[in-house]
C-alpha cells in the first residue's frame, strides 16, 4: 500500500509539473514568440500555427534578392505576426525579425503592442535609442526587441533633426509603440 501511495504522489507531481511547463502562446521572450522560436524554420510554420493561416507573399524576389514576409493570421482572419525569414525562397531558413500586430502577445512583465515609453523603461534596461527620419527606435537587448515610436509623440523641437541624440530623458512617459519587433540572428 505504501508503494502505492508512493507512485501516486509521483505520477500526480509529474502530471502537475507537465501541465506547468505548457508554454503560453501568446508569451514573448528572448527566444520565443508564442510557439515560435529562434531556430524553427520556414517549413515547420505548419506545425507551430495548426489552427492559423499563413501567408506568403511570393513577388519576385527571385530577381531583387528580397525577403519576403510571412503573415500569420488567426482563425477570423486578424492579424497575429508579421515574419521576416533570414533567406528568400529557403524553406530551410530561420526567421530574422518577427513584427508583433496582435495585443494578446506580450512579454514576461506584460509589454505588448498597447504599452508606453514608459512602459518599457518601467521594466527593462535601454540599450540603445536610434534617431531616424520620422520615427526613433528603441532597442532592449535583453529581450531582443526593438520599439518603433512616431517622431510625432515627440517634442516638436525633437522631430526634425535627425544628428540629434535622442535620449531616454526625451522621450515622453505616454510615447505609444508603433512597432513591435523581436530581432533573431
Amino acid at each position: 500500500m505504501h508503494r502505492l501511495l508512493k507512485y501516486s504522489v509521483f505520477t500526480l507531481l509529474c502530471c502537475f509539473m507537465a501541465c506547468n511547463n505548457e508554454r503560453d502562446p501568446f508569451e514573448i521572450s528572448k527566444q520565443h514568440v508564442g510557439l515560435l522560436t529562434d531556430s524553427t524554420q520556414v517549413k515547420d510554420l505548419k506545425l507551430v500555427f495548426p489552427n492559423d493561416s499563413i501567408v506568403k507573399r511570393i513577388g519576385g524576389d527571385e530577381f531583387t534578392g528580397n525577403k519576403n514576409n510571412i503573415e500569420i493570421l488567426d482563425k477570423i482572419g486578424k492579424q497575429l505576426l508579421l515574419l521576416e525569414p533570414s533567406e528568400a525562397l529557403d524553406s530551410t531558413s530561420v526567421f530574422e525579425t518577427v513584427q508583433i500586430i496582435d495585443e494578446r502577445y506580450k512579454t514576461d512583465k506584460n509589454i505588448t503592442v498597447l504599452s508606453t515609453f514608459k512602459d518599457i523603461t518601467d521594466n527593462y534596461k535601454i540599450s540603445r535609442i536610434d534617431n531616424l527620419i520620422n520615427s526613433i527606435v528603441v532597442t532592449v537587448k535583453s529581450i531582443n526587441a526593438s520599439f518603433t515610436i512616431d517622431k510625432k509623440e515627440l517634442p516638436s523641437n525633437l522631430r526634425i533633426d535627425m544628428d540629434l541624440q535622442i535620449e531616454a530623458t526625451h522621450i515622453p512617459d505616454n510615447a505609444k509603440i508603433k512597432y513591435f519587433f523581436i530581432n533573431w540572428h
